[in-house]
C-alpha cells in the first residue's frame, strides 16, 4: 500500500518523498531533465504570485525527482513567503545536504539560522559559503553577520572590511554593518563615521538609521539617538506613501493611502531609548500601540513586559513574557534539547571523577601574556555586573562572552586524534604522543582570545564570562589549573524569572519555556557540585549577587584578593565603566548598583508555583528561602 502519509515538517510533500526519504536512492540530476517545462511553469506562477499553482506543479515535479535542487528551491521560496519557515528550514538542509557545494542554499540557510540565534549551526555554513566562493563579497558579509553576534568583532570586522575590498567600492549597507561592529567593540567614535557615511550614500536603508539609534542609546546620546528614530519613522512613512502611489497608478488601491503602519523595530528602539530615559510609561504606551497593529514580536513582548515589571504591573508582565515564548515558537524558535542536555550531563559526570582526573595531565602554565578569569554562572545571575566591576581595574581587561572553551569541546576529538567525543576523547592524554594535548588546547584557547581584541596593555588577566562555562569546569581545570573560577549564584527562582524574561539561546535552548529553564538550571548546578566533590584543586569562589548589593566593597575586595590583585576604589563605581558590554545587561551596568532585582521573584510567587519542585532541593542547598 502507497504511503500518502504528508510530512510533519509542513512542505506539503509526502514524507517518504521529503524528511523519510533515503538520499542514497536519489537518480542523478540530468535524469529528470524532461521536467524543466514543469519547473518553467512553476516558476511563472510564482512570479505571478499564484502560490496554489506554484504548489501544485512543485509538488509533481518534487513527486517524480525528490532530489531536484531548483525545485527544491523553489519549494523552499514559496515555503518562506507563507510564514511556514520550519518547513522552509528543512527544506534548505535537504539542499545543503544533497549538494554541500551549492552557494545559495547555503547562503539562505546561514541567515535563517541567524535569525533564530542558532550561532554555531550559522557558523558552520557561513564557513561553508567561504569555502564555496572565497572571493563572494556575500560569503564574507555572511562571516561578518556571524562573527560579529557571536561577538568575535574582530574577526568579523575583517570579513566585512573584506566584502569592501573584494566590491572595490563604498557600499552603505556593509559599511552600516561594520559600523554595529565596531559598535560592538565600544568604538563608538568610528562607528558613528561609519553610519553618517552610509547614510550619504543611501539615506534609505530603514536598518541602518535604527542601528545607529541604538549606537547612540548605547552611548547615553539619547537625544540624538531620539531624532535618528524619527528619522528612520518618517523613512517609513515615506517608503509607504511611494508604495501606495506606485500601487495607485496601477489602479489597484483607492486613492487615500491608509496610515503607515509602525515598524515593530521602530517602535521597539523608541521604547528602549524613553525607558532609558526613564520614560517608562510613555515606553509602555508606546509598544501597546504598536501592539494594536498585531505586529510585536518576542522581542516587543518580552520588552513590554520588562518595562511593565518597572512599573508594578506584575501580573501583565508575566503575560507578555509567555505571549513573548509563545510567538518565539510561533515563529520557529527552537525548544529545550533536553535528551542532548540531559545525555551530555551523564558522559560529563561519568569522565570527570576525582580517581580519572588524578591520571590526567594539566596543562603548564604561561606568563608571557594575559591569563583567564572565568566568570561562570546561569544566565542573568549578575555575571556582566561583576565583569563591569572587575574591569574597572587596570590589570583586569573585559572579554565578554568568550566561546573557546565550548569551541574546544568540538577541538578535542580532532586535535587528540580520538575516535571517541568529549569528554571522552581527553582518554587520549594518557597516550604518550599526547601527553601535551592540553597545551595545545590552552594556546589555541589563548590565541583565540588574542585575536578577539580583548588584551589590553598592561593587563595581566581578562575575563571570560561565557553562560554555562560551567558546564565545562572540569576542562577549563585541566587547561587553566590556577585560573581563578568566579561562580556567580542569585536565588534560582530570580535567574528562572530573569531569564523567561529575555530570549537567549544558551544551554540547548531552554529559555523556551518556564520549566525548562528550571530543568537546565537543575542540570547546570547539578554539574557543578560534581566537579566541586571530584577536584579538590578547583580554584573555585562562589559569590551571590545579593551580598554584592547589600556589601559591594567586601565582596569586591573578597574577590580581588582571591584573583590575586589589590584592591582599586574605582571597582564600586562600575557604572563609569565606558566599555559597550555586548549583553542583554548592557543598559543596567550603566546605573549605579540598585537593588531593585534582588527577590524579585516574590511578585510572580504564583505564576513560578510550577518550578517549584525542581528547584526546592538547589534553593535549600544553597541556603535560600522561598517567600
Amino acid at each position: 500500500m502507497v504511503d500518502m502519509t504528508p510530512c510533519p515538517c509542513g512542505s506539503g510533500l509526502r514524507r517518504l518523498r521529503c524528511c523519510g526519504m533515503d538520499l542514497a536512492t536519489l537518480s542523478p540530476s540530468d535524469a529528470s531533465a524532461a521536467l524543466k517545462p514543469m519547473l518553467e511553469e512553476a516558476e511563472a506562477a510564482l512570479q505571478a504570485r499564484d502560490r496554489a499553482a506554484a504548489a501544485a506543479k512543485l509538488m509533481a515535479v518534487l513527486e517524480l525527482a525528490p532530489g531536484r535542487e531548483d525545485a527544491l528551491f523553489a519549494l523552499y521560496r514559496l515555503r518562506r513567503e507563507e510564514g511556514k519557515l520550519g518547513a522552509a528550514e528543512t527544506l534548505l538542509r535537504r539542499l545543503v545536504t544533497i549538494n554541500p557545494n551549492n552557494f545559495m542554499p547555503t547562503n539562505e540557510l546561514t541567515l535563517m539560522l541567524l535569525g533564530r540565534g542558532a550561532l554555531a549551526e550559522a557558523e558552520v555554513h557561513a564557513r561553508n559559503a567561504i569555502r564555496i566562493a572565497p572571493r563572494s563579497a556575500q560569503a564574507h558579509n555572511l562571516m561578518g553577520l556571524v562573527m560579529t553576534e557571536a561577538n568575535r568583532s574582530l574577526i568579523g570586522e575583517y570579513h566585512y572590511r573584506e566584502v569592501l575590498r573584494l566590491l572595490e567600492r563604498d557600499d552603505a549597507v556593509t559599511m552600516a554593518n561594520l559600523a554595529w561592529n565596531l559598535k560592538t567593540q565600544g568604538r563608538i567614535e568610528e562607528a558613528r563615521a561609519l553610519y553618517q557615511q552610509s547614510v550619504a550614500l543611501n539615506p534609505n536603508v530603514l536598518q541602518t538609521l535604527i542601528g545607529w539609534a541604538r549606537t547612540e542609546e548605547a552611548d547615553r546620546k539619547f537625544e540624538r539617538a531620539l531624532e535618528l528614530i524619527d528619522e528612520a519613522q518618517a523613512l517609513v512613512e515615506r517608503l509607504h506613501q511611494e508604495a501606495h502611489a506606485q500601487a495607485q497608478a496601477q489602479a489597484l488601491v483607492p486613492s487615500e493611502a491608509p496610515p503607515a503602519p509602525t515598524n515593530p523595530a521602530v517602535g521597539l528602539t523608541r521604547a528602549t531609548i524613553l525607558a532609558r530615559q526613564g520614560n517608562t510609561e510613555a515606553a509602555i504606551e508606546r509598544l501597546k500601540a504598536l501592539g494594536e497593529g498585531g505586529t510585536l514580536g518576542p522581542a516587543e513582548l518580552s520588552e513590554q513586559g520588562r518595562l511593565l515589571d518597572r512599573v508594578g504591573r506584575y501580573d501583565e508582565a508575566f503575560a507578555q513574557y509567555e505571549a513573548g515564548k509563545k510567538r518565539a515558537l510561533e515563529l520557529g524558535a527552537r525548544k529545550y534539547m533536553e535528551e542532548v542536555a540531559q545525555d551530555m550531563g551523564n558522559r560529563l559526570r561519568g569522565f570527570f571523577t576525582e580517581r580519572r582526573l588524578s591520571t590526567l595531565p594539566r596543562a603548564t602554565p604561561r606568563t608571557d601574556m594575559p591569563q583567564p578569569i572565568f566568570i561562570v554562572g546561569f544566565p542573568r545571575s549578575g555575571t556582566t555586573l561583576i565583569e563591569q566591576t572587575l574591569s574597572v581595574h587596570q590589570r583586569i581587561a573585559a572579554g565578554d562572552e568568550l566561546p573557546y572553551i565550548n569551541d574546544s569541546t568540538f577541538l578535542i576529538p580532532r586535535l587528540l586524534g580520538s575516535p571517541l567525543a568529549y569528554p571522552d576523547a581527553l582518554a587520549e592524554l594518557w597516550m604518550g604522543d599526547q601527553r601535551e594535548g592540553l597545551d595545545l588546547l590552552r594556546d589555541h584557547y589563548l590565541t583565540r582570545a588574542r585575536q578577539s581584541g580583548v588584551f589590553r596593555e598592561g593587563a595581566t588577566w581578562f575575563t571570560d564570562k561565557m553562560p554555562l562555562n560551567e558546564s565545562h569546569l572540569g576542562l577549563i581545570h585541566l587547561m587553566f589549573p590556577q585560573a581563578p573560577i568566579i561562580h556567580l549564584l542569585r536565588h534560582p527562582l530570580d535567574v528562572v524569572l530573569s531569564v523567561f524574561s529575555n530570549h537567549l539561546t544558551h544551554g540547548y535552548f531552554c529559555a523556551a519555556e518556564l520549566e525548562t529553564i528550571a530543568k537546565h538550571y537543575a542540570l547546570t548546578m547539578g554539574l557543578v557540585a560534581h566537579y566541586r566533590e571530584n577536584i579538590p584543586a578547583l580554584r573555585y569562589q562562589a559569590v551571590r549577587y545579593e551580598d554584592v548589593v547589600d556589601h559591594q566593597e567586601r565582596e569586591i575586595r573578597g574577590l580581588l584578593d582571591f584573583i590575586g590583585e589589590d584592591f582599586d576604589p574605582a571597582c564600586l563605581q562600575f557604572e563609569k565603566n565606558q566599555r559597550y558590554a555586548r549583553t542583554a545587561s548592557y543598559a543596567q551596568v550603566t546605573e549605579k548598583l540598585y537593588d531593585r532585582s534582588r527577590y524579585r521573584y516574590r511578585h510572580y510567587r504564583a505564576h513560578l508555583e510550577p518550578v517549584l519542585p525542581i528547584l526546592a532541593p538547589i534553593i535549600e542547598r544553597l541556603g535560600y528561602g522561598v517567600a
